[in-house]
Order: C-alpha cells, then structure tokens, then sequence
C-alpha cells in the first residue's frame, strides 16, 4: 500500500533533500510543491515524485497538492518547508512592509497545516506535520525582524496544533536549522571570492560547536523521523539541527 507526503518548497534545498530523503522508502510517493517550475525539473526523472507549482501559501495550490497525494496513496506526512528569505528592520522599512513579510511566511505553513489537518480528519489518519523554522526563532539575527517573527509564530503554531489535534491522532512537530549548505549558500560563498569565503567558512565554523555549517540531508533526517512511526510520541516539540549553534548563542552579526 503506497503512502505520500507533500513536501513545500521542494525544488531545492532542504526541501529537496527532504523529498530524496522520503524517497528511500520504496512505498512512499511525494507531492513536492515549488514557486518556481525551473526549481522542479529534476522531478521528470522521478516517477513517485509528483510536482506542484504555485504558491505554499494559496490554498488552492495547497488542495491540487493533497488531491494528487490522496490520489497517489494513503496522505501520511506534511512538511512545510517554503520560506521567503527577505530582510527588513523598522527604522528602513513601514509597518505594513513588516507585516506583510510576516504573514508571508507565517502564511504558507499555516496553509499547509490547515490543508493537512483537514485531510487527515476526514480520511481517519493519524498524520504527521512538521513544520522547518530557524535558530533564529529563538535566537535572532539583527535585520531580519518579519523572518524571526515569522519563525517564532510557526513555533507556537506548532505547539497549539499538537495540543488541539493530539486527541484526534495527529502530530506536529518543528525543526529547526542553524546555517546549511544549501545551493544559495553555496552560491553565496562563489560570490565572495576564494579568500573572502574562506573567512565566512571560518566564521561559521566558529559557530556551531561541532564546527561546520549542516548538511542539508541532515535536516532532512531529522525530518524524515519525525514523520515516521518510530516518533509516534513526539509531538508539540521544537527540534534543533543546528550542530549547536542556538547553544553556543553567539553571531558574528550581533556585534
């Protein structure tokens, strides 16, 4: 009997790795749902793959993705993964840019659990959501307030659905990242020049206690457990795959 997942922002990065590392059940079909189609190419070669393009956070997108995972096997698992990466601070940017950088990414995994949630109360499943926020939800970085809000909120959304929707069966749960070496990491890096990325990679080894940045792949094991069975009593939990960044505490930024 095949099982699916939708995975949001799936084309690339974390989500990518997520949707690979779902993959490796030989039962298992993903939904991955990208904003941009070109992100999505690699998906031809993937027949339990299906794709979605649109928005994580419109609800329509949300629908045509369960519909396809419903339509594929048994809905198991939402990872809400889509983020918008875009600083601001108050003293450059109104309120309302603020809030409207918020509720972008507040929106899409609010979306996703909806959708989700939906979907397993009316087939009877005991699903699983989790939820990608940051260190920086509990640590912030200076200049990205909407993001660190953002983060914060999915959080206690995470913690709110797990008490609300725990009797009926369905677990949340959060991970949250420290820096990963992603392909807009690595792209950041390129930018630099060999000697200045070669300062950044020192520095961010400096940060995190076990002294590199993530790979994405270790997210999404993290990931991958916190769907699965073998978590079955884990939920309303915020966990770190930071290599101990938000414990160490400190940021080259910040100072």
């Amino acid at each position: 009997m095949k099982i699916s997942y939708v995975v949001t922002g799936g084309g690339r990065g974390i989500g990518r790795a997520v949707v690979s590392r779902l993959l490796a059940a030989p039962d298992a079909v993903v939904v991955a749902v990208e904003h941009d189609p070109d992100a999505l190419d690699w998906t031809s070669g993937e027949p339990r793959v299906h794709a979605v393009t649109g928005d994580a956070g419109d609800e329509e997108t949300a629908e045509r993705a369960a519909d396809l995972a419903e339509s594929a096997g048994t809905l198991t698992g939402w990872v809400n993964n889509a983020a918008v990466f875009r600083d601001a601070s108050p003293h450059t940017a109104s309120a309302r840019e603020l809030m409207d950088l918020v509720a972008l990414n507040l929106g899409m995994p609010v979306t996703g659990c909806t959708t989700a949630i939906r979907r397993f109360l009316a087939a009877g499943t005991r699903g699983a959501i989790v939820n990608i926020t940051s260190h920086q939800a509990r640590r912030a970085v200076p200049g990205c307030v909407p993001y660190v809000t953002a983060k914060a909120a999915i959080e206690g959304l995470t913690r709110a659905l797990a008490v609300e929707y725990g009797p009926h069966g369905i677990r949340v749960n959060a991970v949250a990242p420290g820096s990963v070496r992603t392909e807009r990491y690595d792209a950041l890096l390129a930018g630099l020049g060999p000697e200045r990325a070669a300062d950044v990679e020192r520095q961010m080894g400096d940060l995190h206690p076990l002294g590199r940045v993530a790979l994405a792949s270790e997210v999404a094991a993290a990931v991958a457990y916190l769907l699965s069975d073998e978590a079955s009593f884990i939920t309303g939990a915020t966990v770190p795959v930071d290599g101990g960044r938000s414990v160490l505490a400190q940021d080259p930024e910040a100072r």
